[in-house]
């Protein structure tokens, strides 16, 4: 028996309106010259349609359907938004001594990074690498929309030997091999201390369990932590690449910290795929990164802050006499970069990672430098592969792209010092095809 004809007009209707067909919204942005994440030049003034969380049309095929809404761009620029590729978004929303409480819970801690990852936001940071420490809460906070923040790559907690850089007991808390107590740090999930192959592979498979999208070893010695000087090598060869092969079974990589060519050098043999810091290397390792197609996600180091410990400011000297030598090795060199800023427990500090960019005007062009923080940035995002949390093109303003922007007030490739002022010059900013701020009221 065949359905009537009102039958069939009544499912179709109903087809039509369920929201699996409903129009995805739409946002014109017209009039914009656009910074693609790549030229060295704005675009000549068009228009850019976002459709859902994608950008759908650029030029004159970005014809909006009735009721899109409208940015009027009045020739300001449009460009992706930006990403540090070294946060630790909970290590940076707490001082030491807030840290070190023992008041301190979990639920004060997400708290605390939850405001962090909102103002980072609000500063166009629309993605961020997190390279160790408490995060699975914030992170899943962020993605469900309880929580504003940037799009977060995790690394979960650090994995480090007993007196590496990730170890953070205090004196009083002993090993828990031996005395089979976690440490608070531990528990508070900022770190896994682990030895020996087996040590090596529960921590990263337990990281991965959670959802990291790649994984942090600490491969040297560092200025922030109590037990190691810099100059020491951490972890041998084969617990090295206990970590690399777990990661490389979940198709995702493993970065280290690391200053000196010794530590450097056993994690490239060991087939690790970043180097965070590396600002005591030779250019010997540096051409041996460049060969090995390794990245060098490197940063801007102040001498010293406010409230920076007098150890630390003294540990920090060596790295701080390399850093301008190797930034400018490493792009000579054509070594795969990445920028980021790695504040640690300092919240203050969290207000100048807009201006800690214009520090790379030292190396880089203007265009160079809202490159690194766009394109490339979203390079080294990209590669975790299928272990991403957010499938999709970053970086760039092209058709197919997710749609993160910011709307510039003016040309940030003729006057940098525009990015880092972002309350005052960052008119839009858009993350997933949703405002952040500067919502048009149509």
């Amino acid at each position: 028996m065949r359905p009537s004809p009102l039958l069939i007009a009544a499912a179709l209707a109903a087809l039509v309106a369920s929201p699996a067909c409903a129009q995805e919204a739409e946002t014109l942005f017209r009039n914009v010259r656009v910074f693609d994440g790549q030229s060295p030049r704005l675009s000549a003034p068009t228009s850019v349609l976002v459709r859902g969380n994608r950008i759908a049309a650029i030029g004159t095929a970005a014809r909006p359907a009735p009721g899109a809404k409208l940015v009027e761009g009045a020739g300001r620029t449009l460009m992706p938004g930006l990403i540090d590729a070294h946060v630790h978004l909970t290590f940076s929303a707490l001082s030491m001594e807030q840290l070190m409480s023992p008041d301190l819970t979990p639920a004060k801690a997400e708290a605390a990074a939850a405001e962090e990852a909102k103002a980072m936001l609000l500063r166009g940071f629309t993605s961020v690498r997190d390279v160790g420490g408490p995060i699975w809460g914030l992170k899943a906070g962020i993605d469900k929309g309880r929580y504003q923040g940037p799009r977060v790559w995790p690394s979960g907690a650090t994995i480090s030997q007993t007196g590496g850089h990730g170890d953070f007991r205090t004196p009083a808390e002993r090993s828990r091999r031996f005395f089979g107590k976690a440490s608070r740090a531990e528990e508070m999930g900022a770190t896994f201390i682990a030895d020996g192959r087996d040590d090596v592979l529960t921590a990263t498979r337990e990281n991965l369990r959670f959802g990291a999208s790649q994984i942090k070893l600490m491969a040297g010695g560092g200025t922030s932590s109590e037990y190691d000087p810099v100059d020491v090598a951490q972890y041998t060869l084969d617990e090295m690449k206990a970590a690399v092969d777990a990661a490389g079974d979940w198709n995702t990589y493993v970065t280290v910290h690391a200053y000196t060519d010794k530590a450097v050098r056993r994690a490239i043999e060991a087939g690790v795929k970043g180097i965070e810091h590396g600002q005591m290397m030779s250019d010997e390792t540096l051409q041996l990164m460049r060969d090995k197609d390794v990245w060098l996600s490197l940063q801007v180091l102040r001498e010293s802050t406010p409230d920076m410990a007098p150890q630390r400011i003294e540990k920090r000297k060596g790295v701080i006499e390399g850093q301008p030598r190797v930034w400018a090795a490493a792009k000579r060199l054509g070594v795969k970069l990445a920028w980021g800023t790695d504040f640690l427990f300092e919240p203050a500090l969290n207000a100048t990672q807009n201006a800690n960019l214009l520090e790379l005007r030292q190396w880089f062009t203007p265009a160079e430098v809202l490159k690194l923080v766009t394109h490339d940035n979203a390079r080294l995002l990209a590669l975790s592969g299928p272990r991403s949390p957010y499938q999709g093109k970053l970086g760039v303003v092209e058709e197919g792209a997710l749609a993160d922007l910011i709307l510039v007030n003016g040309d940030p490739i003729a006057n940098l010092g525009l990015i880092a002022d972002p309350g005052r010059n960052f008119a839009v900013i858009m993350k997933d095809g949703k405002f952040v701020k500067g919502e048009p009221a149509k």
